[in-house]
């Protein structure tokens, strides 16, 4: 089981902290087996805003958790706790996977986690960090970033896309998908996508896209142009590209690429498709092709990926897979 140890002190952001916990204490009823191991770390009683928080456990806990997050720091003028920033440092030297949300970069960066790497926080305090941590690569632009073992994050809802991102890593994309359904939130932000959206999450009635989102989707097989899209949401190219740009912050074709991934990431977990008929139902053409995008997107191999996370699902009665009816609905849409 891996363990998850949420470090904490006074001064931390209640949001940030909440979020965390609510994503990796949980588990949602599609995990085929063992979830988290969450423990909440602080020096003794904390207060989060206007909660008092009592730990589960001393900061000389963290060098034994596989994962360690760091919530949002409320004073980003002021150094953190030394005994946090030593703690930290300690459990990344042992092996743990350390990330922060939102503010809590600077503690990170405090650690020396961060020298010679990217790393982004909420936009309103990526200057501070670049000042006052010129070996760090301050990313203004992005929702999180990805480093392996030391990962980082915007604000607030960026949060959320970073936990979800580490529940991807863990137990595959079906399994976090499960839980952004029980959150109702987005299942997948790329972490590329810029952090001021003008709509990040738009009500399906009230954007220009809505009835184009789905359209796409159910046609993921076919090669869909720039062109394409432009002409079934009644507009220019340009205008289209803007209006991507708004509603989601990138681009037409970088977002059906991460469609195309995503959908390749649910046929790889819940059929036993070969890749290169998954290659074809996703519209990438070719096995050669589909490895080639899913080996820089999602980091491994399809086959990789498919051993990984199909040996995670549960039987469940008379032998079936667990996500069986997922698998006919997805292999009833590729006819």
């Amino acid at each position: 089981m891996t363990t998850v140890a949420l470090a904490v002190t006074d001064g931390m952001l209640h949001f940030e902290l909440s979020l965390a916990y609510e994503v990796f204490a949980a588990a949602p009823d599609a995990v085929p087996g063992p979830w988290y191991d969450l423990a909440v770390c602080g020096p003794g009683a904390v207060r989060a805003g206007r909660f008092r928080l009592e730990p589960d456990a001393g900061l000389d806990r963290l060098p034994y958790a596989d994962t360690v997050i760091v919530p949002g720091w409320a004073d980003v003028d002021a150094d953190p706790p030394a005994e946090l920033v030593d703690a930290v440092r300690a459990a990344h030297e042992a092996g743990a996977r350390v990330a922060s949300l939102c503010t809590g970069v600077f503690v990170l960066a405090a650690a020396g986690l961060l020298d010679g790497l990217r790393a982004t926080t909420h936009w309103a305090h990526t200057r501070v960090l670049a000042d006052r941590y010129p070996r760090v690569t301050v990313d203004p632009d992005v929702l999180y970033v990805d480093n392996g073992s030391v990962l980082t994050s915007a604000g607030k809802a960026a949060a959320m896309d970073l936990c979800l991102h580490l529940v991807r890593l863990d137990h595959g994309a079906s399994v976090a998908n499960a839980v952004a359904r029980r959150l109702v939130v987005p299942p997948h932000r790329d972490g590329g996508q810029a952090q001021f959206v003008t709509t990040p999450v738009p009500a399906p009635d009230r954007h220009p896209l809505a009835d184009l989102f789905p359209w796409v989707r159910e046609r993921l097989d076919q090669p869909l142009t720039v062109e394409d899209l432009a002409r079934r949401a009644r507009m220019s190219s340009r205008h289209l590209g803007r209006h991507f740009k708004s509603v989601t912050g990138t681009t037409p074709l970088q977002w059906l690429l991460t469609q195309r991934i995503r959908y390749a990431q649910e046929l790889l977990e819940a059929t036993d498709d070969s890749v290169d008929t998954i290659a074809a139902a996703t519209g990438m053409g070719t096995a050669t092709t589909l490895r080639r995008h899913f080996n820089r997107t999602v980091g491994v191999p399809p086959d990789a990926y498919r051993r990984t996370f199909r040996l995670r699902t549960r039987p469940g009665p008379g032998g079936d897979p667990l996500d069986a009816p997922r698998a006919k609905r997805l292999r009833s849409r590729d006819g």
